[in-house]
């Protein structure tokens, strides 16, 4: 088992779920992981990860799978403009790769904001930490544990 998959099952466990982790082919992408799992692209909780450009921290934006980041909804939240994070920055402040970027178990907690979206489902799934790995949660648990605000910043 990776070290992220171990960060992010302790993570889970801390917070006091038994982890509903799965292995998949690939769950890379939203979609890869919908089909993997057999249900809706939107119960998929994407992380996608920017840079505040005033700040340099990483900031994460949990997303409904069939949605995008709007990016002026996301820098109003954030309080900066936003700008790609790159992979190292991604890795030093979350531990994890992109691609693989689990909204719990992080080196240092970046601040996180969580789709509104995400709601409207009983269980969603997350990135576990590498692209094949995702686990299950009932989406205002995840919120809570991710230290997540619950905010409308996606658009189709």
């Amino acid at each position: 088992m990776s070290k992220s998959l171990k960060r992010v099952r302790a993570a889970l466990e801390a917070a006091g779920l038994e982890p509903d982790i799965r292995e998949t082919a690939l769950a890379r992408t939203a979609a890869d992981a919908a089909n993997a799992l057999g249900c809706e692209v939107d119960q998929i909780a994407k992380s996608i990860i920017f840079a505040g450009e005033t700040s340099g921290e990483a900031i994460l934006f949990l997303t409904a799978g069939a949605h995008r980041v709007d990016a002026d909804a996301a820098s109003a939240l954030a309080g900066e403009r936003l700008g790609k994070a790159d992979a190292g920055l991604v890795r030093a402040q979350t531990g994890f790769a992109i691609g693989g970027v689990s909204p719990v178990g992080h080196l240092t907690p970046p601040r996180a904001f969580f789709d509104r979206r995400l709601l409207a489902f009983d269980t969603i799934w997350a990135a576990a930490g590498t692209p094949h790995h995702v686990f299950a949660s009932e989406p205002q648990r995840l919120a809570k544990m991710a230290g997540a605000r619950v905010a409308d910043f996606s658009v189709s």
